[in-house]
């Protein structure tokens, strides 16, 4: 219990005080033990010499992604009468499922049963999906040898192979597919199914570990002896044949070989079983937040890892990436094994795809390797950190596109055959709408950098913004045909806007000195009428009339602020009817929405890790980051920041001195 770092925000607003001395000597309320273990029984001796009551607690049934100290639990039951898997007395689990539920209760348990599946969720969420076998089959489920909740639960060894033989009774035309306990299929414990059992060839084994959503959707029938795969059965509205006395058996909802306690021969349904089990018995922690939260919020939190973990194949080899990047990679990649190759490597025959940066494929990976798997090309996403990634400021958020790159019009992308194909629903048009007044009102863009305002000329009747680039970036190579540098985009413009006051904003990270200034960019002859360094695009947004932009994402925030654009490049989001566009694509004929290119390029296309539970989040949650993040104190760089700072900048110097 002392090293569940969890338990004590799942215990608020209890307050809990730890070790021998506090249990002995502090002011108490109750005694806390885990479960049946044999720890609780010195728990129980204490609790009778101070005339305590004694509470147990156990895992939630919806725990966590990771198993046992791979994942800390995300929930928490606390009982001051049993516990759930012990059926020899009462618990405050079967006091709850008797309670009769009101309307408004009973709906509630019937959303939470289709959350459940609608997330694909189980005890333990951290693995990909078993593979059912094609033809009908029943579910037979082992557990680990000497699980206090057999013994608890009225079972013994002999009631699994009692259970495997009823299976292949009552379902003689089906295969049985024999479910190994995950621990089991790790090699930490052991069984109840010899070897023996394991090679017959009427049982389909699996033993892969892996999560049992699927298994349970398809399935005719499951079996357990007293397995939380039975209680999930039922969610799933599957016949659940139980060989020993869960905490789910008894109430008429299951088949059950043995008989029900007394206490529990009044019946029940499934709505207050999934109530009581899902919402009144246990406390759910939110990892992202670090306090308590609804079974509803912890369902799409899980529901989201889920998703994400299993969207890129297993075994992925990344090329040329940077050391500061490698572990970012990983986060955005948790659900793959992810090993990280030189740049003149050649993949390995066990890589299932290959990861790279941008378009860089680096030395080892010719056409011929990149066309044997899958590619799997890794950018910034759009709504990126507080901070320059000049300055490696690690990401909230990064693209991973499996066809080309949104900056590379030359090529479809990920995020343009979403544009081009996707049929839109109301649902996410309003949700597009939702999130870009969210940007908006809290002055969100991609690096966030602090900066005093800036006032619009009081005689300007048109003010035009020109957003400067980094002219050796690669959205500049792979996203124009005409016009290369700022100068020539200033020239442009001027020429376009004669009489218009013309504001030119050079990039960040040329401002930062971080990367060089190739055409005189500070100094453009009067080519503009001001050059404005340090005030807050944000701010410079509202207060101009248009935008102009080679191929640089200030486009796509003005367009979010609903400012009239003009774009002198392909940017991923000209084309579609919402720019004043200079070049023209043949694949982008069709006419969009603002809020579809809104859920397009910030719900549906990239990804979002948070930076205070390192899991996958939504893009809602990444613009809460950002607001607290941007109101921190900002942090002084790291020496290893320092050094590839300069080395970058020593590099970018080197490569327009040689053009």
């Amino acid at each position: 219990m002392a090293r569940v770092a969890t338990l004590a925000s799942l215990l608020a607003p209890a307050q809990l005080h730890r070790g021998h001395k506090a249990c002995r000597e502090q002011a108490l309320d109750a005694l806390l033990a885990w479960g049946n273990k044999p720890s609780a029984q010195g728990a129980e001796r204490l609790a009778e010499q101070r005339n305590l009551p004694l509470w147990r607690c156990e895992d939630g049934f919806l725990r966590s992604l990771g198993l046992g100290a791979d994942g800390p639990p995300l929930s928490l039951v606390v009982d001051d009468l049993g516990i759930y898997y012990d059926a020899t007395r009462p618990s405050r689990l079967e006091a709850l499922i008797t309670d009769r539920l009101e309307a408004n209760a009973r709906q509630r348990a019937q959303q939470l049963q289709q959350l459940w599946c609608q997330e694909r969720l189980s005890k333990y969420n951290g693995a990909r999906e078993s593979t059912p076998p094609p033809e009908p089959f029943v579910l037979v489920v082992d557990q680990t040898a000497g699980d206090q909740s057999i013994r608890s639960g009225l079972a013994d060894a002999g009631s699994f192979r009692t259970m495997l033989e009823a299976a292949r009774r009552d379902h003689p035309h089906c295969r049985i597919v024999l479910k190994i306990h995950p621990d089991v299929a790790r090699g930490c414990k052991k069984g109840h199914y010899s070897a023996a059992f394991q090679k017959d060839p009427s049982l389909v084994l699996c033993a892969d570990g892996g999560h049992p959503a699927a298994l349970l959707q398809q399935a005719e029938a499951v079996y357990v002896v007293t397995s939380q795969l039975g209680f999930e059965a039922l969610l799933w509205n599957k016949t659940v044949y139980c060989f020993g006395m869960p905490f789910y058996a008894g109430w008429g909802l299951t088949r059950d070989a043995l008989p029900a306690p007394e206490r529990r021969r009044k019946g029940s349904n499934l709505e207050q079983l999934i109530y009581a089990a899902l919402i009144a018995y246990p406390a759910y922690f939110d990892p992202h937040h670090h306090s308590r939260c609804s079974p509803e919020r912890l369902m799409r939190v899980l529901g989201l890892q889920q998703r994400r973990q299993r969207e890129f194949p297993e075994r992925i080899e990344a090329f040329g990436f940077k050391p500061w990047k490698q572990p970012i990679l990983r986060r955005f990649l948790t659900g793959s094994q992810v090993r990280f190759r030189r740049r003149q490597s050649r993949p390995s025959p066990r890589a299932e795809a290959l990861a790279i940066w941008g378009r860089d494929p680096g030395k080892g990976l010719g056409p011929q390797q990149q066309g044997l798997r899958p590619l799997l090309r890794v950018e910034d996403g759009f709504v990126r950190s507080v901070g320059l990634g000049a300055n490696l400021i690690a990401p909230l958020s990064w693209v991973i596109d499996r066809r080309g790159i949104y900056y590379d019009a030359g090529s479809a992308s990920d995020l343009e055959l979403i544009l081009a194909e996707h049929t839109f629903t109301a649902q996410e048009r309003e949700r597009g709408k939702a999130l870009r007044h969210q940007l908006v009102n809290a002055a969100i863009t991609k690096y966030n950098l602090a900066a005093p305002p800036w006032r619009r000329p009081d005689h300007a009747r048109r003010v035009v913004l020109v957003a400067g680039q980094v002219e050796s970036d690669a959205s500049i190579r792979y996203g124009t045909t005409g016009l290369r540098t700022n100068r020539q985009l200033l020239e442009a413009v001027r020429a376009a806007e004669p009489e218009a006051w013309l504001i030119y904003k050079p990039h960040p990270d040329v401002v930062a000195g971080l990367r060089q200034d190739s055409s005189g960019e500070f100094d453009p002859d009067g080519l503009s009428d001001e050059v404005v360094i340090e005030a807050a695009i944000s701010q410079l947004y509202e207060a101009v009339d248009t935008v102009h932009v080679l191929t640089s994402l200030a486009g796509f925030e003005a367009l979010l602020r609903q400012r009239e654009v003009h774009t002198w490049g392909l940017p991923f989001y000209a084309g579609w009817g919402l720019s004043h566009d200079r070049l023209n694509c043949d694949r982008r004929q069709r006419q969009l929405q603002l809020d579809e290119l809104v859920y397009a390029s910030l719900v549906a296309y990239p990804r979002y890790i948070s930076r205070t539970s390192g899991l996958f989040i939504e893009p809602e949650e990444a613009i809460d980051e950002l607001c607290r993040w941007r109101e921190e104190s900002p942090n002084e760089l790291h020496w290893w920041q320092l050094l590839f700072r300069h080395w970058g900048r020593a590099r970018e110097r080197l490569r327009l001195g040689n053009r």
